[in-house]
């Protein structure tokens, strides 16, 4: 029988994939483990393999989001035919694409009756994922209407169904807030009477906004698929903020003072860290503190191994420092759960790398056993992976402590903010010029730079915050200790 192709979880934080590119032409015949499609999920662009072998039948659309287990394709063996219903993804055979102005125009705005999902042998169409938000929000999955792809039930649907249960209807225009917050310039200008041409919505979108009772062609929804057309992420986003503004007051967007010239989406990786950032600074009791270290040994060292293939840069001695401190102060190397502050064995330390659209942190794993040479050539390797799009999720997962240099910048301190789930992150500034007073009480130049840590008070207090932060300066007080 048919074999489902679902949205693979390819990371233990991934919760979604964009479909970017297929790889291979619907109904193509496929080997197990060949590269099928490109996804790109919040932190990287990956190939994602088909785990058997068959004929393939595309049935996710590029530039759409899907939830990991959601269903994306049919494997079909010989004989076989793809579930009736199915629809083909874009660029396949024959995909129905509504625009928005004519979904509109076709549907009324009302929130419509609830019919159920299509069934297959007699088990209703929906993804794992939208089981499971069902169970967690109450809702009765036979009462929701699917709109994934052949009227697949996903969790976008119960989560919909579960926010509109309240009301007959969701408003269909926007708030003063929500439009500001989310409309585009031609959106912006809808909104002062002008006229405003509605852009074309991919079927799945046009079903949801259907779904919801939302007006396509009168809604300033900001299109984000790769095609240039809403998409159903794009009108679920669009009704959570809706629904979301209505229940907080209006200082939470405020009215655009003017109209942008443009407006960057807050998505895929800005939007994540976004997200990631406000959580950490709502859930965790976040303080930093700021101490000097004195450079003159590192200066020395560093000059000794000019020449040499492999020269390591300040940051590189600081994460070897942090790593060995790391050790020595298990308590910094931990994670704040239900039970309590987990103590965790490895020490991998992730270092920040600034992009243009945001900020990655790939790990250096298992850093305390690593000489400095073998950490510099790491933290290479990865800003450079980082910077030409190479990386692996493996690269980014499993951090315990993360390491931001702003010192490039002219930065001399600044306060950093946690990566969960760690419980601190150090920040290094510039390496400058200072003075220091020798024991005859003569004045001396020395190198110096500012550390500093911000760590969540929850795991452990201000004392052991220094003490870990004085172990980091003095393995920098004797680089021979760092390999």
């Amino acid at each position: 029988m048919p074999t489902e192709f679902t949205m693979p979880k390819l990371g233990l934080t991934m919760e979604e994939g964009t479909i970017l590119e297929w790889l291979v032409a619907d109904g193509d015949e496929v080997r197990p483990g060949a590269a099928v499609l490109l996804v790109e999920t919040d932190k990287v662009e990956t190939e994602v393999e088909i785990p058997n072998g068959g004929r393939l039948h595309r049935v996710g659309a590029v530039g759409e989001a899907y939830r990991c287990g959601e269903l994306i394709g049919w494997v079909l063996g010989a004989g076989e035919v793809a579930p009736a219903g199915v629809v083909v993804a874009a660029g396949g055979a024959a995909a129905p694409i509504a625009s928005a102005a004519s979904v509109a125009s076709a549907v009324p705005t009302a929130a419509p009756q609830t019919t159920g999902a299509v069934p297959q042998n007699g088990r209703l169409l929906a993804s794992p994922f939208a089981y499971r938000r069902a169970d967690e929000l109450r809702v009765d999955i036979h009462s929701v209407t699917g709109t994934g792809p052949g009227g697949r039930i996903v969790s976008e649907d119960v989560e919909m169904m579960h926010a509109i249960a309240p009301a007959s209807a969701v408003p269909a225009a926007p708030t003063p807030v929500a439009a500001g917050a989310i409309a585009s310039p031609a959106a912006a200008r809808s909104v002062s009477g002008r006229r405003r041409i509605a852009p074309p919505a991919t079927f799945a979108a046009a079903e949801l906004a259907r779904l919801v009772g939302v007006d396509l062609s009168t809604t300033p929804i900001l299109p984000t698929a790769a095609d240039g057309r809403i998409s159903r992420q794009d009108v679920a986003d669009y009704v959570r903020l809706l629904l979301a503004t209505s229940a907080t007051s209006a200082a939470t967007f405020a009215p655009l003072t003017q109209e942008p010239t443009t407006l960057v989406p807050l998505k895929g990786m800005r939007g994540t860290i976004a997200t990631r950032m406000r959580a950490s600074l709502q859930d965790m009791a976040q303080l930093t503190l700021m101490m000097d270290a004195d450079m003159d040994a590192v200066v020395a060292d560093r000059n000794d191994r000019k020449g040499s293939a492999i020269v390591p840069g300040y940051t590189d001695y600081v994460l070897a420092a942090a790593a060995r401190a790391l050790r020595d102060h298990p308590r910094v190397n931990s994670q704040v759960t239900v039970d309590g502050i987990a103590l965790l064995p490895r020490v991998n330390v992730g270092i920040a790398v600034a992009l243009d659209e945001g900020l990655l942190v790939p790990v250096v794993n298992d850093a305390d056993e690593l000489d400095l040479e073998a950490i510099s050539a790491q933290t290479t390797l990865l800003a450079d992976a980082a910077r030409t799009g190479k990386l692996k999720l493996a690269d980014l997962e499993g951090g315990t402590f993360s390491v931001s240099a702003l010192g490039m910048f002219g930065v001399d301190g600044f306060t950093p903010v946690i990566n969960p789930p760690n419980v601190a992150i150090l920040g290094v500034g510039r390496l400058r010029d200072d003075v220091a007073w020798a024991p005859d009480g003569a004045i001396r130049r020395v190198k110096r730079l500012t550390l500093s840590l911000t760590w969540d008070h929850r795991a452990f207090d201000g004392a052991p915050a220094a003490e870990f932060v004085r172990t980091v300066c003095r393995y920098l007080d004797d680089p021979s200790t760092l390999g």
